[in-house]
């Protein structure tokens, strides 16, 4: 019994140690890597008391005017797992997934839309970083088509890598239409996540504006000027869930202007816009799912069922090696002879000096027959001894 129990305790460790080796050779790099079907998030920043360019067309008639307002930007992004499946290069199969994104600006007093864009890209799958795919596009104008292929995206757009590193990465920034390098500027706990903070600070950079658009606002603001350009600024603040690489909060503070050849500048956007309490808390509570998920398959699991492995492949083995030590020791026992009446260990031991035990002594009167002999004799000489047998001697 004990070298089956043996075997069985040997086999399982020897199962729980290779598992514990394959979970973090193969099982976590499975998922540290952005799933197919991932849920849709919604992410919401405000910029208080923002001033922003307003357009409204009624009909022929065009109203420009920069008011002030609160600002509500929603971010809406939709994995799309069957066109990921179906859609992607042979390149990309399986490093990369598509998704959808939706930006709508709205006034938080009116909830008109004051902007809005829509975007397809793909994305890998560890890196986080845009990949480069042809069919990626971009529309900023609500236009119905939108020509494919019309953005190359590059760098991080909407995550960091899994496992982000403290060093310099590049963010794409949507108005400039390129990558720009996001500083690693340190360490900070945000609602008890520590996250990595970045910083990528855009300065002065002039836009590719139409030139229609360019001149309505000088019309509008600037009427004695003849050109004119649009100035971009911006200090964008990301923190960065280290493990998993999304996004926990986020900050921008843009500023946009007309710089006219004559006269002086106008303030087209000045907004400081960061992550709503309500998404700061359900980015960290959901990298805190993600966190513990990824360290329970590549930590703690081999850990415990390392441990586990150890204790039930020594145990197997001095069950097995004492099961083979009481087996011998059984054969041993089997083969001795059987004690006896006569041979009982708990006897009373023969003393030299005791005495002998009283024989029965036969006679006429007894009925007790004394043993025969051929050659005995008494002490005393009176009793004749046996005759000698012929061709002895007789012994005096």
């Amino acid at each position: 019994m004990k070298l089956r129990v043996g075997a069985a305790l040997f086999g399982l460790g020897v199962l729980l140690l290779v598992f514990a080796a394959g979970l973090p050779l193969y099982v976590a790099p499975a998922v540290t890597k952005l799933p197919y079907d991932l849920d849709p998030t919604t992410s919401v920043a405000e910029a208080k008391d923002a001033q922003f360019l307003k357009i409204t067309k009624v009909g022929e008639s065009v109203t420009i005017d920069v008011p002030r307002a609160t600002l509500l930007s929603t971010v809406e992004v939709i994995p799309q797992p069957e066109d990921t499946e179906d859609r992607l290069p042979k390149e990309l199969k399986g490093d990369a997934v598509i998704w959808n994104v939706y930006q709508t600006v709205r006034r938080a007093d009116n909830q008109d839309v004051v902007s809005q864009y829509s975007t397809e890209l793909a994305l890998l799958r560890v890196s986080g970083a845009a990949a480069p795919w042809k069919e990626q596009w971009l529309n900023e104008s609500g236009a119905e088509q939108t020509p494919v292929g019309n953005v190359s995206y590059a760098g991080q757009v909407y995550k960091f890598p899994f496992g982000t590193r403290k060093r310099d990465y590049q963010i794409f920034d949507r108005d400039l239409k390129k990558p720009l390098p996001a500083k690693f500027t340190g360490t900070e706990t945000v609602k008890g996540l520590e996250a990595y903070r970045f910083e990528q600070r855009i300065e002065n950079e002039v836009l590719n504006t139409p030139e229609d658009s360019v001149k309505n606002l000088l019309g509008r603001f600037s009427p004695g000027a003849t050109t004119g350009q649009v100035v971009y600024s911006n200090t964008r603040t990301v923190w960065v869930d280290p493990v998993t690489g999304s996004y926990v909060k986020v900050r921008e503070q843009q500023h946009k202007e007309l710089r006219p050849d004559v006269g002086t500048p106008t303030v087209l956007l000045d907004a400081d816009f960061n992550y709503t309490d309500e998404t700061i808390t359900k980015s960290v509570e959901t990298a805190k799912d993600n966190r513990f998920k990824i360290g329970l398959i590549s930590l703690w699991l081999p850990i415990v069922a390392g441990v586990l492995g150890l204790i039930a492949l020594v145990a197997g083995i001095l069950l097995v090696l004492r099961g083979n030590g009481g087996g011998d020791g059984a054969r041993h026992r089997a083969g001795a002879a059987p004690l006896t009446d006569d041979t009982r260990v708990d006897q009373e031991p023969v003393r030299d000096d005791a005495q002998p035990a009283a024989e029965p002594q036969g006679g006429p009167m007894s009925d007790e027959i004394p043993p025969a002999t051929t050659n005995w004799k008494a002490d005393d000489g009176s009793v004749p001894g046996q005759r000698p047998a012929p061709g002895e001697v007789e012994q005096r």
